[in-house]
């Protein structure tokens, strides 16, 4: 079995946190703990712009809903994403996606 991950699309996700709830939700995590950490990154770019991003940031708890994705579903921040930035295979499917997606991350937890 192929070994899988999450890649998230941070050129579209919109900070709505919706992701974090339903992470918290999903585990029963206290208040201060989660999953995913919603960061916000501006960048001033070469023309003095200013660039926003939201970075879904999966922490040390995510196991990627391990009780969910057993059993044919996909976690719980990929479900929920109202941005659907967010998504979950293997890691060729991830990669060749990826490619396709040039302000993206990959999170592959052993």
């Amino acid at each position: 079995m192929s070994r899988k991950g999450l890649m998230i699309d941070y050129d579209y996700c919109t900070g709505c946190h919706s992701c974090e709830v339903a992470c918290k939700q999903e585990h029963g995590y206290p208040v201060g703990r989660g999953g995913i950490h919603l960061t916000e990154i501006v960048t001033e770019l070469p023309d003095k712009t200013l660039r926003l991003d939201y970075i879904p940031f999966p922490t040390a708890y995510c196991d990627l809903c391990s009780a969910r994705t057993e059993k044919g579903g996909v976690p719980s921040c990929v479900k929920h994403c109202q941005a659907s930035t967010m998504y979950y295979g293997t890691l060729p499917e991830l990669a060749e996606l990826m490619e396709k997606k040039p302000h993206s991350v990959l999170f592959t937890p052993r």
